[in-house]
């Protein structure tokens, strides 16, 4: 960068810094996530519950997200402090302990990779000090590894922890990330000027479409402005929520508001409620134990936000359930296997703080009239839950058999008009439900 010197030099300081005030009041502004109406009062329509009418859009055509999206990302554990090291030992881990096999490809760098300010030519370039290597070396190896690399910027003049953004630098960056190989793009909405989304975000999906190098496109729009309702011809999956945090109010209101928009989601374009908080800390097994198996409901991308590289057993059991995977991926002979999601509250209602009102059902159809049904009990009390067959659109004299996937055992071979289970607090319990007429050994 060109020196400035004197008055000029303080003229520019004093700019800088009305510039960053007003930035940051437009970031903070725009982070304010509207309640969800669910949350407000309103019953959520029963009738709509399998709804898969906005499925099957290939969003961007770039061949990409057929399935959700599976790998690890930097931030929820690491925050800024990330260096190539780190970054290798993580595509490592995923290899010795397995998790890459499971379908954990994407080794994603988040915010602070960068310089903090371009270089003569207005590039962006790697932090010297903890990516001396490199980006491109740094996919190299990956790649190596068989696992693809992923990167971060922002749709604003900066990132989140004020590095370049590529706001009206989208070609060039797109190019840059191109060159070094970079196989995934998670675009944030920090420091956005005020300009709306669906402004900033089409110019980046076209200069990674020009560059003719495919990248994964994962908009962080925070779903201010619903982002499912516009995004399916931009982005290979998109933000509909704020920041998780690792614990369980954060988790739990983070999936209800996600669940708003189940519909929209399908091969191409996925709903996007953040990266797994499992093995941060912040929850019990139990949490963690539901948070993944009502994300992978979801179809939500399965993004691991821990140090995969000091996991506990607890978390490696969890994040490695090959039969709830099975269910987030959804598919059978290739085909994909449509998702809803749907709470069962016939007696309940939402807007009372009360220990025993919140026990959920959560369910998604999959092939030949099988479904997958989550039992989760939001309460501080253990407790039974029912799902009856009327509420999950089966016919009452339905033979039934289940298969508890937590337990890998079936706990009933003919259940009829309805199945309960007691559930411990802030636990779920996930199943596979098969009429008795139909296989049960495939999803």
């Amino acid at each position: 960068m060109a020196r400035i010197n004197g008055n000029s030099a303080l003229r520019f300081a004093l700019t800088a810094i009305l510039y960053f005030v007003y930035v940051i009041s437009l970031a903070v502004n725009g982070r304010v996530v509207p309640l969800h109406p669910y949350l407000n009062g309103e019953e959520k329509p029963i009738s709509n519950i399998f709804d898969t009418s906005k499925y099957g859009l290939f969003q961007v055509g770039n061949g990409l997200a057929n399935t959700p999206q599976m790998g690890w990302n930097s931030w929820n554990y690491f925050g800024c402090k990330i260096n190539e090291k780190v970054i290798r030992e993580t595509a490592d881990a995923l290899i010795s302990t397995g998790l890459a096999k499971l379908g954990y490809r994407y080794v994603n760098l988040d915010d602070c990779w960068s310089e903090v300010q371009r270089d003569s030519k207005g590039q962006l370039v790697p932090d010297s000090k903890t990516f001396p290597s490199g980006i491109k070396a740094l996919a190299d190896y990956v790649h190596s590894k068989g696992l693809k690399l992923g990167i971060y910027s922002d749709a604003g003049a900066f990132t989140c922890a004020v590095r370049p953004g590529s706001l009206f630098h989208e070609s060039d960056d797109a190019k840059s990330f191109a060159s070094w190989g970079v196989d995934y793009l998670k675009y944030d909405n920090c420091f956005n000027l005020g300009i709306e989304p669906e402004k900033r975000y089409p110019p980046m999906r076209d200069a990674l479409n020009a560059t003719g190098h495919t990248i994964f496109y994962s908009l962080c729009e925070w779903g201010v402005n619903d982002p499912a309702l516009w995004a399916d011809k931009v982005g290979n999956s998109w933000r509909t929520t704020n920041d998780i945090n690792d614990s369980w109010a954060s988790m739990t209101e983070t999936a209800d508001i996600n669940d708003k928009w189940a519909s929209y989601a399908g091969p191409g374009g996925w709903n996007d409620p953040d990266a797994l908080e499992v093995g941060n800390g912040g929850m019990t097994y139990h949490e963690y134990r539901a948070h993944f198996s009502i994300w992978a409901l979801m179809k939500s991308p399965l993004l691991v936000g821990c140090d995969v590289r000091n996991m506990t057993a607890e978390t490696f059991e969890i994040i490695s359930n090959e039969e709830v995977i099975a269910i987030h991926l959804g598919f059978k002979e290739g085909k994909f296997m449509h998702m809803g999601l749907m709470d069962a509250f016939n007696e309940l209602f939402f807007g009372i703080v009360y220990d025993n009102w919140f026990l959920q059902v959560w369910a998604g159809p999959l092939s030949e009239q099988r479904m997958s049904v989550v039992l989760w009990n939001r309460c501080s009390k253990s407790g039974t839950i029912t799902a009856k067959w009327g509420t999950l659109g089966l016919e009452s004299s339905t033979s039934v058999s289940i298969k508890d996937l937590w337990k890998h055992a079936y706990v009933s071979q003919n259940s009829v008009s309805s199945f309960s289970a007691r559930v411990d607090a802030h636990a779920c319990e996930m199943y596979i439900f098969t009429p008795s007429t139909l296989s049960r050994s495939t999803y």
